[in-house]
């Protein structure tokens, strides 16, 4: 409940913050269209190029797990705003590359950690603010996180094909630097979070430590390892699936990075506000059903354009809404007052994840095999779903039943 109007107004700026900075963070997800044109230049293979996104999205991912340790120490708002610098100039930078190895260090692992500090950070902090609608909070401000890839996405294309990739770098690192250091000034560090209860369970704050002693968050761990690398892969390789798997011209399968966009963002709104009402398991279940679905489809069909954009749009959809819905869950699971910590914790099945889809397909040695794998860690996951219990609410049954006998 707000007490006045004064709070009002000040959660109002610190969501724009929000948003505005989760714009700039989410403009890495425009990299396959740099993939071909870096590949061109350089003559380097195609498949070596794109090994980049995977370290950005490695870095992304290890790096949260310092995230929460540096806002203690210096404040979200000093945080983002060197994050924002750091990312810009690791984009800058990324205009001067010219060897794989530098390519991977500036693209990957310096945008990629700047990038997954601000990320998180940004994202529990704003949690803190809306305890009461962890659900709706993260959809929008994952929202905002797929809408700066959807916008980037003709930004990027413009500048590559005007100007050319090189520029196109030297831009939108100057670009992601205003929005994330701008989103910044407007940030403020949630108060700590106090335990919530309900009728059903009591809600504990666990700190890392106690929450690595609990089961289910190795259990969540795979399901977000799994969701993670379903969505990763597939739009990490969308445009080369649509043109060797579904006989699309470039142009045509270059769409579907837009297509992406819209619907990872529409899957993270709709979804995450969506599970405020349902629950959220509900809304993991539904989305590793439907790519589970997805995955199988692509193995056993010939595509065409309909199966192919159909099949993307739904992969991309439920990713968007579960990697939506997984800050709330840890939320419901294990508090809020060491979120950013324990969700950071967690979030490393996105690093694992996006690693893991390159590695499988170069082992099993084509998208179709790749799929199947990825199907059957769905089926595994869903589960996992189906069959996992809050702690608390174990411990509640646990109470009742000695209180019975």
């Amino acid at each position: 409940m707000l007490k006045t109007e004064k709070e009002y107004k000040s959660k109002l700026l610190i969501l724009a913050g929000t948003v505005i900075a989760q714009i700039g963070l989410g403009t890495i997800y425009t990299w396959s269209l740099f993939n071909q044109p870096i590949a061109d230049k350089f003559g380097w293979q195609l498949s070596k190029v794109a090994v980049a996104f995977s370290i950005t999205s490695f870095a992304l991912a290890f790096s949260t797990l310092f995230a929460g340790k540096i806002q203690d120490k210096i404040g979200i708002r000093k945080l983002v705003t060197l994050a924002g610098i750091i990312l810009g100039l690791g984009l800058i930078l990324t205009s001067k590359a010219s060897s794989l190895g530098m390519l991977y260090l500036t693209a990957g692992v310096i945008v990629g950690a700047a990038d997954g500090i601000a990320y998180i950070t940004v994202l529990s902090n704003c949690i803190k603010w809306f305890p009461e609608k962890k659900g709706v909070i993260s959809g929008i401000s994952i929202g905002a996180y797929g809408a700066g890839s959807l916008i980037f996405k003709y930004i990027n294309s413009y500048v590559i094909g005007s100007k050319g990739f090189t520029f196109a770098f030297l831009c939108w690192g100057i670009i992601a630097f205003v929005l994330i250091s701008g989103g910044a000034q407007l940030l403020k560090d949630a108060p700590d979070a106090k335990p919530v209860s309900d009728a059903k369970s009591e809600v504990r704050n666990y700190t890392p430590v106690q929450m690595l002693k609990k089961k289910e968050a190795y259990l969540l761990f795979i399901i977000m390892f799994t969701a993670c690398m379903s969505g990763l892969y597939l739009i990490g390789i969308v445009k080369d699936i649509g043109v060797q798997l579904a006989g699309l011209n470039p142009v045509v399968a270059a769409n579907a990075v837009a297509m992406v966009a819209i619907f990872n963002t529409s899957g993270r709104i709709i979804l995450g506000a969506l599970s405020d009402k349902v629950g959220r398991l509900k809304v993991v279940l539904f989305g590793l059903i439907v790519t589970a679905v997805s995955m199988f489809i692509m193995d056993t069909v010939h595509m065409n354009f309909g199966i192919f954009f159909a099949c993307v749009a739904a992969v991309a959809f439920c990713f968007g809404g579960n990697i939506t819905v997984f800050p709330a869950i840890v939320g419901d699971f294990f508090g809020l007052k060491n979120h950013s910590k324990n969700y950071g914790i967690i979030y490393q099945g996105f690093g694992i994840g996006a690693l893991s889809g390159s590695i499988i397909a170069g082992i099993a040695g084509s998208f179709k095999a790749t799929f199947v794998v990825i199907g059957i860690m769905c089926l595994i996951s869903i589960v996992i779903a189906l069959t996992i219990k809050m702690p608390q609410e174990k411990a509640s049954k646990e109470r009742t039943s000695k209180i019975t006998v």
